[in-house]
């Protein structure tokens, strides 16, 4: 355990919309969260496949696009001051003898919590990868990164994005105005993501500020040493062109994955954890699972399902972390908002 231990009463693996609420009903009880999520930002699939889609399921909302209910969240449980471990997969679980867990990332985080939470989603969301001949040789540090984590890592460099939904777009137009030279590449002559967007990328194109080239495919990666010096692209005539590129950020959607939860012991159901309606428990005690991770007779993969789920897990949560008191329940228009 190369980092200092994060100690908190409830470790939450997950920041997406659901994993984000359950802070603000552990917050009520006076109950502290860390959230671990391998994506760079909150928001889940929210926030990383569909940012601009209107949602209009949400009690009080009639139409809400997803990063605005984010952001909703977010100002919600402002109060509670949650901490966020972002960009960092979770890759092992080590239960102590008092029953507490350590939750421990792939880069060496490690979060102490006496309950766990997985409000995951579909899972781990894993980039989909390109499928070119030693693409592994030159990820992370060699030059192709699936995930902008620090954008100016990429000041002053010659990059290559590659895909037409909006993550593209938008790390497009950002980053233009870093890069010192940034190419778009797409498949099609169209693009997926937000029109907005496309018609700002097109203007970009035809003022010179990047280079776009359309209906062609990423071909090939090129480099020396395990770094990245070169991306080809092939179009349509079967005709490949090679850059010159420092970082190649393919941005192709990402699959999800159960990932290291399947090795913990916990009733798996069609690539789901199986949880007890009563409060969301799992069989593993004091292990939780709420939102689209799990699963029971009559699941319904809704947000505000999740919602509700969150709300019944800390009740019950609540005995672990304070084992010594009763839990009194009691209504926020009583009760009011009390921040730590």
């Amino acid at each position: 355990m190369s980092k200092e231990i994060i100690k908190t009463d409830i470790a939450i693996i997950g920041a997406g919309p659901v994993g984000l609420f359950a802070v603000f009903e552990a917050g009520l009880l006076k109950m502290r969260c860390h959230l671990i999520d391998a994506l760079p930002q909150v928001g889940g699939q929210l926030s990383e496949i569909y940012p601009r889609k209107p949602i209009y399921d949400i009690p009080g909302y009639p139409s809400i696009d997803a990063q605005d209910l984010v952001d909703e969240l977010m100002k919600q449980i402002a109060p509670f001051h949650p901490s966020f471990t972002l960009g960092e997969r979770v890759e092992s679980l080590e239960k102590q003898e008092d029953g507490s867990y350590y939750v421990i990332g792939n880069e060496g985080t490690v979060i102490h919590a006496p309950v766990v939470v997985i409000a995951g989603g579909l899972g781990s969301f894993e980039p989909r990868r390109p499928d070119l001949p030693g693409i592994l040789d030159y990820e992370g540090r060699g030059g192709i990164h699936y995930f902008v984590k620090n954008p100016e890592n990429y000041r002053d460099k010659r990059i290559v994005i590659a895909g037409g939904g909006d993550s593209a777009l938008d790390w497009t137009i950002y980053l233009s105005d870093i890069a010192e030279r940034l190419t778009l590449v797409h498949r099609s002559d169209s693009f997926r993501g937000a029109p907005d967007s496309a018609e700002k990328v097109f203007k970009m194109a035809e003022q010179g500020k990047i280079d776009l080239i359309l209906q062609s495919n990423l071909s090939s990666v090129h480099g020396e040493n395990g770094q990245l010096k070169k991306v080809g692209v092939t179009d349509k005539s079967k005709i490949e062109t090679l850059l010159d590129v420092d970082y190649l950020i393919p941005l192709f959607g990402l699959s999800p994955k159960l990932g290291p939860i399947g090795e913990w012991g916990l009733n798996i159901e069609k690539s789901a954890v199986a949880v007890d309606t009563f409060d969301y428990s799992t069989n593993v005690e004091r292990i939780y699972a709420i939102g689209d991770i799990n699963t029971y007779p009559g699941k319904l993969k809704l947000i505000l399902c999740g919602f509700h789920e969150a709300a019944l897990m800390c009740q019950s949560a609540f005995k672990y972390v304070y084992p010594e008191q009763k839990l009194s329940f009691k209504y926020t228009t009583v009760n009011g908002i009390h921040a730590f």
